[in-house]
């Protein structure tokens, strides 16, 4: 049976980076903590270091263990902080992985439901590459992953992916590049700088096919994996963006443009991944319950 002792000693010594220190942290001898790796290795049946040089790297055995190790001992001390604090208890955890296509601002109101329920709910968040997040969700270490696009089948996870809904782009710009930009839209933009989401987004190639049916070559000043770099690019005047328009209101006021032209044709979507098929925690129920409502197309404005 695993010792859960030893293995606290090996996370202490990998988070640490080597015996000696985590030995005093510990207030054990090296000799001590030496033998309880020893021991630990010894009933797993497979080294957990390897030397090299001076220094104790981990084994591939222990670099996967080692975040499991690591998952454990954070739920164990979340347990006590939490039975520790009896306002606390009765208190739901949010897990949520948010692909780093997803805008901030379309993550936070797409989340702030869960926030909304008569029980306290602790989000916590993580922003990462997809596959990083895939693989935390197929560990159990999140609750649900949201992204920009469904579950690839080439991931090798099981999982579900819930379309929460979408929201079609909006060109938007300076008010002088949009004043132009709706002169005569959407041919205007072949004279016109455009700031483009990055490769990794979902609406990368659907935007690229949109200009080609179009017949438009414009001139692409930059492309972002980022979209507050983005952003700020076209604030500064830059080129024409695209924004989702559940949030043009907010990025018009908080980075000075004005909408440009519609882009119907290329919707972003967003996705709600878990394990489940059928959604049972009360918190990810808010958030896909709302989100329908939330995404709901606007007609008005300029036509593309």
């Amino acid at each position: 049976m695993l010792n859960y002792r030893q293995l606290y000693y090996f996370w202490q010594v990998a988070r640490l980076g080597g015996i000696t220190r985590a030995a005093e942290q510990l207030h054990l001898t090296p000799q001590t903590l030496s033998g309880q790796i020893a021991e630990l290795e010894r009933t797993l049946g497979t080294p957990l270091f390897h030397r090299q040089g001076r220094r104790l790297e981990l084994s591939a055995a222990g670099e996967l263990a080692l975040p499991h190790a690591e998952q454990i001992f954070l739920l164990g001390n979340e347990l006590e902080a939490l039975l520790h604090q009896p306002a606390r208890q009765g208190e739901l955890t949010l897990k949520v992985g948010l692909t780093d296509a997803v805008p901030k601002s379309v993550a936070y109101r797409l989340m702030a439901p869960a926030l909304g329920l008569a029980q306290p709910v602790r989000l916590v968040c993580h922003e990462e590459k997809p596959e990083k997040l895939f693989a935390e969700l197929a560990l159990h270490h999140l609750d649900l992953v949201i992204s920009d696009r469904p579950l690839p089948a080439s991931v090798g996870v099981k999982g579900y992916s819930h379309r929460l809904g979408q929201s079609p782009l909006i060109w938007v710009g300076t008010p002088a590049l949009a004043a132009r930009c709706r002169a005569d839209y959407p041919k205007s933009l072949q004279q016109l700088p455009l700031l483009l989401p990055g490769a990794n987004a979902a609406q990368s190639a659907p935007l690229a096919r949109w200009l080609s049916e179009q017949k438009l070559t414009p001139r692409v000043v930059g492309e972002f994996d980022d979209s507050a770099l983005m952003k700020s690019f076209g604030e500064a005047g830059a080129g024409l963006f695209p924004v989702p328009e559940v949030v043009l209101e907010e990025v018009c006021r908080h980075y000075g443009v004005e909408p440009a032209g519609r882009l119907d044709a290329v919707p972003v979507s967003y996705y709600a991944i878990s394990l489940e098929r059928r959604l049972t925690h009360p918190a990810v129920l808010a958030v896909t319950e709302r989100a329908a409502q939330m995404l709901a197309e606007n007609k008005a404005g300029p036509q593309g």
